[in-house]
């Protein structure tokens, strides 16, 4: 169950980041579950990661492979999160990077582990290990279709996204995928990501664009409320195309940079689990933008208003509930106004004149549900997107194990 059309785009290939995938047997035997992505020497890399305090064993090495070395390669496994796993995950993780390096040629700190599912499991090291040669011999600049798809785990469907920009007299690549489907709530980076330019951005900039993008995306979106232990957004510059991103044209590029990553943090949401719609939950006229995403999220987490979107009812009461335990300090709720898929259902503390249940329903019937609330007390504005609940949710989470 996911909503939209599922397309998969047209990806560009970024000169100087190859791909490579594999099935490594790690959960499902002939699944490709193993993924490889060598990047060109002389790039700059930069990542965000979960704040969970219970974060993955790779998380942890990743943090610190990418503080004392330039990556040269990120090998991802799914079918196991390698998370609540001590010493002997650190050490798996480690192995992991050791073995690559050895057979790529670079040193091991130049590798990041990442991992996706059950957690609490220890790693399947033989079968892990066993595959990467195989990957390795799979690497081209073009596969990013067959990685999107090695890295899914509850997902129905990959998840991509890719533009080209002209930057003077030549063109700027930008190529990403993802993956996500449950335990989906932001906290400085969600899902795992991955996005490769061929542009030539220094270090502190590259952080610089990553976080202002990951703010206005990955940032921006919550199935469940729950932060993963194994969170990533990596981001990824070559340089290959020779345009060099300084102060001058820093805001288009990350303009651009933050397209691709809404595109893959909203084809998260649309392939949420057990999803039957797409909401946007949009808040205007706050005092700021931390009052209008409290706002936004306490009504994309309620349980109430989220199992009313998967009925497609109109119990707009639910919503105005969340709105007032948001903890929006001293609102006066007479000038609250909200708005179903522009149908207005209340104002003035209560049901609006022009509303009515028809119209309220049939408001509710489209996969795409926007969710317009005007608190009229400032000038911010903040969108957070949502799925609805449904039986499917609980059920996948139910059987998760089994």
């Amino acid at each position: 169950m996911a909503t939209g059309s599922g397309q998969f785009p047209t990806m560009h290939p970024v000169s100087g980041f190859k791909l490579g995938t594999t099935s490594a047997g790690i959960k499902t035997p002939g699944r490709n579950d193993l993924v490889l992505m060598e990047i060109a020497p002389g790039s700059t890399v930069a990542g965000l990661f979960t704040q969970n305090a219970f974060c993955a064993a790779p998380v942890t090495i990743c943090k610190q492979h990418l503080a004392s070395a330039s990556p040269r390669f990120f090998v991802t496994n799914t079918g196991n999160a390698n998370a609540g796993t001590g010493e002997q995950g650190i050490a798996d993780a480690l192995q992991t990077c050791e073995t690559l390096a050895l057979a790529a040629g670079v040193d091991s700190n130049q590798v990041m582990p990442f991992s996706t599912g059950v957690i609490g499991e220890p790693l399947p090291m033989d079968r892990l290990l066993g595959g990467l040669p195989k990957a390795l011999a799979n690497l081209s600049e073009q596969a990013w279709s067959e990685a999107a798809d090695g890295i899914l785990t509850t997902d129905t469907r990959p998840k991509g996204a890719s533009l080209k920009y002209p930057a003077g007299d030549a063109q700027v690549t930008i190529t990403g995928i993802s993956k996500g489907s449950g335990m989906i709530k932001p906290n400085m980076a969600t899902m795992l990501g991955y996005v490769a330019t061929d542009a030539a951005v220094d270090s502190e900039l590259l952080h610089r664009a990553l976080r202002l993008a990951n703010n206005k995306s990955f940032n921006r979106i919550t199935v469940d409320s729950d932060t993963s232990t194994n969170d990533c957004i990596m981001l990824v510059a070559t340089g290959a195309s020779g345009v060099v991103i300084d102060e001058s044209n820093f805001e288009q590029f990350v303009e651009q940079l933050t397209q691709v990553c809404l595109e893959l943090a909203q084809a998260i949401i649309r392939d949420g689990e057990g999803a039957g719609k797409f909401v946007s939950v949009i808040i205007e006229s706050a005092v700021d933008s931390a009052e209008a995403l409290a706002v936004a999220y306490t009504i994309a987490e309620s349980p109430l208003v989220k199992t009313a979107l998967a009925a497609s009812d109109p119990n707009w009461g639910r919503i105005l509930a969340a709105i007032g335990r948001a903890g929006v300090n001293a609102l006066d709720v007479n000038l609250v106004q909200l708005r179903l898929n522009s149908v207005l259902i209340a104002e003035n503390g209560a049901r609006a004149a022009s509303y009515s249940e028809e119209a309220g329903q049939q408001a509710m019937q489209p996969e795409d549900i926007e969710i317009r609330v005007a608190l009229n007390r400032g000038q911010a504005t903040e969108t957070v997107w949502t799925t609805d609940l449904t039986y499917e949710y609980v059920s996948i989470n139910a059987e998760y194990r089994t």
